[in-house]
């Protein structure tokens, strides 16, 4: 039974929930479901049911393809002048000596170590701290495309800008214009949290709000670049809290049609302020991930992170409106792992990432940050000395 026939089986069934059966009619229609109705997915959708609707959608926009890129990370810094409740991986300007803070020169000796491996992407994210301001981002940037000019640079979050314009006293657009000018290409989507103030003030009070996160977004989608999006999900927001956080990215999405991306990030509550928190199951992940694709329906893509929430629930992911599960990556990250990931050491080979996504009968693709197709490994036979190749560091949280 395909995925239509599984559509149309559901909506027959004389005993599903009328709401809930005309929310799937919506979608058979390709109407746009209402807020309360994102509420009513997540109060009364169970896993099956919304599984069907989001692996639907999933198909018809994508068939059975499943995208993964290779690039490397950089994180100049896990110092942060930020206090957020929920971060495992930062460390105070008080605690600096605990952490580390990059200069350009070694952000460029990371940049030369991946001469001469086929990666598309730099991935550039980590704390904030007063001294790599403006000009630090600006002499980085342009230094990595002079030595390799193709090099797409995914640089920066909200929370990251917001710090470095309000210092340079510049607009965001004027920041963000002439950092373009510098080599910036595009903007990962950390950052968000949850927006509604409700929440953010308890687990984020001192970044940007969430109208500055989303005007940076914003004005990135005035100068063509595009961006990604990001919500954490799992800690003390309520289902409707999320579906709010989804509708402000709806509303801007409608307005620029910048975002490519969006990507559910898991609470993790290893090692920070908020490790009284249980972490949510497995069934609400893949619940989660189906609720985003069926709300976001101005979103190309749905992202999880298969270094996140491990291999196997990745690989179930495919079938809950997920699209995309990042990349191959090496232990150049600490984000994920020190939050208390199941992957310590996250590693994975292209063939290792191909075969994962085959063993649940997708179709493997590896792109570029703008999703053109790199390699169709599809039909792609390794050879023995595949798995020997070294790791390629790929996107990591933010992305």
């Amino acid at each position: 039974m395909n995925a239509l026939d599984k559509l149309n089986f559901l909506i027959n069934d004389k005993n599903l929930d009328v709401e809930l059966r005309n929310i799937a009619e919506k979608v058979l229609r390709e109407e746009r479901i209402t807020f309360d109705e994102g509420v009513l997915l997540y109060e009364k959708g169970e896993l099956g049911y919304l599984g069907v609707l989001a692996n639907y959608i999933r198909e018809k926009r994508h068939g059975d393809h499943t995208f993964f890129n290779r690039n490397f990370h950089i994180e100049p810094t896990n110092v942060c002048v930020y206090d957020c409740k929920f971060c495992s991986y930062s460390r105070l300007i008080k605690e600096r000596a605990e952490g580390w803070e990059m200069e350009v020169d070694g952000m460029m000796d990371i940049v030369r170590k991946y001469d001469n491996e086929a990666v598309t992407e730099v991935h550039i994210t980590g704390g904030v701290v007063p001294k790599q301001n403006l000009e630090f981002y600006a002499d980085f940037f342009k230094r990595c495309k002079a030595h390799r000019p193709e090099l797409h640079i995914k640089g920066l979050t909200p929370v990251e800008y917001y710090y470095i314009f309000k210092k340079a006293k510049l607009s965001h657009y004027d920041g963000l214009k002439y950092l373009q000018s510098c080599g910036l290409d595009s903007m990962p989507g950390g950052g968000a949290e949850i927006f509604h103030p409700e929440i953010r003030e308890q687990i984020a009070h001192d970044k940007c709000t969430a109208e500055q996160w989303l005007d940076i977004h914003e004005q990135a989608h005035r100068l063509g670049m595009h961006t990604n999006a990001t919500m954490l999900y799992g800690h003390i927001e309520q289902f409707w809290h999320r579906v709010d956080h989804m509708e402000r990215l709806r509303q801007l999405q409608d307005k620029t049609g910048g975002f490519q991306t969006f990507i559910p990030l898991k609470f993790r509550n290893k090692e920070n302020q908020m490790s009284h928190i249980s972490e949510v199951s497995v069934i609400e992940d893949l619940r989660n991930y189906a609720v985003a694709r069926i709300y976001m329906d101005n979103f190309d893509h749905i992202k999880a992170y298969w270094a996140m929430i491990s291999r196997d629930t990745a690989q179930l992911s495919l079938a809950f409106g997920v699209d995309d599960i990042d990349g191959t990556l090496d232990d150049t990250t600490k984000i994920y792992s020190m939050a208390g990931a199941e992957e310590q050491k996250p590693g994975m080979t292209t063939q290792e990432v191909v075969e994962l996504i085959k063993k649940v009968g997708r179709h493997p693709i590896e792109r570029d940050t703008l999703y053109h197709v790199v390699t169709d490994y599809n039909d792609v036979v390794f050879d023995e000395d595949s798995k020997k190749k070294s790791y390629y560091a790929l996107p990591v949280v933010n992305s």
